[in-house]
């Protein structure tokens, strides 16, 4: 009987740059142009070393997937944990960094069914901590949740932050200022002006996780149609 063949550790250097370098490949050039030789160009390593750590490209893509997933899964928790958790929310939603990744995960999702359960599960737990969030924010702002339930709040919320930022990054920009100042105009009356993000502004884990590889990503904490013009 053969012996299941060894898969690298989970922790190794080498890992970790492949997996980098196929995040990398699907920002720039799209899922398409993820091949195991074209990931062990980028990380400039053997070819032959792609599978070594990862049996499939299914389990380099779901890799891919799950450190991004988990890194933004933390900095929304910290985000909505922030004193103005539905700024904060919205911040999080118009960060262009992540637009274009989630765009080439969403298109690979449709051809790979392990990665679209995987993708279904974490927007699962991504809505309830905001439907947890807008219950607390709408009973604190005296907004009654039998004429707008919490979770459609944040089906609204999240929903137009997605439209505008997949239309920023198709070029597509008409109506996104109004929209901007209309949603803003709205969070000012519920929770003011908002606060200077500081130092663990929940756009800062695209920018941690990216830089070096992709320094052309800037997320910007700036919850202003000026930053969207």
């Amino acid at each position: 009987m053969a012996s299941a063949r060894r898969i690298g550790a989970p922790d190794a250097k080498n890992r970790k740059a492949l997996v980098d370098a196929a995040e990398q490949l699907m920002i720039a050039e799209g899922y398409a142009a993820v091949t195991s030789r074209r990931v062990a160009e980028r990380a400039g390593l053997k070819p032959q070393l792609v599978h070594y750590y990862f049996r499939t490209m299914d389990d380099l893509f779901l890799e891919v997937f799950r450190r991004y997933a988990d890194l933004g899964m933390e900095a929304h928790r910290r985000a909505l944990e922030s004193p103005q958790p539905l700024w904060a929310l919205w911040r999080f939603g118009i960060n262009p960094a992540a637009s274009r990744l989630t765009m080439e995960m969403a298109a690979l999702a449709n051809h790979r069914k392990v990665l679209r359960a995987e993708m279904a599960r974490y927007a699962e737990d991504f809505r309830e901590q905001q439907r947890q969030v807008f219950v607390t924010a709408l009973e604190r702002h005296g907004v009654l949740p039998d004429e707008v339930p919490p979770i459609v709040w944040s089906i609204l919320l999240t929903g137009l932050s997605t439209v505008v930022m997949m239309g920023e990054a198709l070029g597509v920009t008409a109506g996104h200022a109004e929209t901007l100042a209309l949603v803003e105009r709205y969070l000012t009356s519920m929770e003011g002006e908002p606060l200077p993000d500081g130092d663990d502004s929940a756009h800062q884990w695209r920018i941690e996780q990216s830089a070096p590889l992709a320094p052309e990503f800037s997320a910007t904490t700036t919850p202003s149609t000026a930053s969207m013009q």
